[in-house]
């Protein structure tokens, strides 16, 4: 079993800033692309990033140029850096992982997610 806990959501004004972590632990034996998503209230869930393995990102066109993806694979984290927050990124995060076995197979875990609120 694979467990992934993120963290670093909160309150901030418009503008500000906020770094989000996401630390996957347990069976681990392949960590391949992570991602975060995010929902606002009656809405769909909705990818903000991705990374692969090998540091391929891919972002949501809302967030191109204020967010930033990256991962640590010492560390089995992967991060987002979101600047120039607005009102219309507040939602809960959620933090995925793709994660392989030794036998081939491939698994998908998510987080429990955390609150990013924007105030205007």
């Amino acid at each position: 079993q694979v467990q992934l806990v993120e963290s670093g959501g909160g309150l901030v004004q418009a503008g500000g800033s906020l770094r989000l972590s996401c630390a996957a632990s347990g069976s681990i034996f392949r960590l391949n692309a992570m991602g975060w998503y995010r929902q606002a209230p009656g809405k769909q869930r909705e990818l903000v990033a991705s990374i692969t393995s090998d540091n391929s990102t891919n972002y949501a066109d809302s967030v191109k140029g204020r967010f930033t993806i990256s991962r640590d694979n010492a560390k089995n984290t992967v991060y987002l850096q979101m600047n120039s927050l607005k009102p219309e990124d507040t939602a809960v995060y959620y933090c995925k992982a793709n994660v392989g076995t030794a036998l081939g197979y491939a698994f998908q875990y998510w987080g429990q997610g955390t609150q990013v609120t924007v105030s205007s």
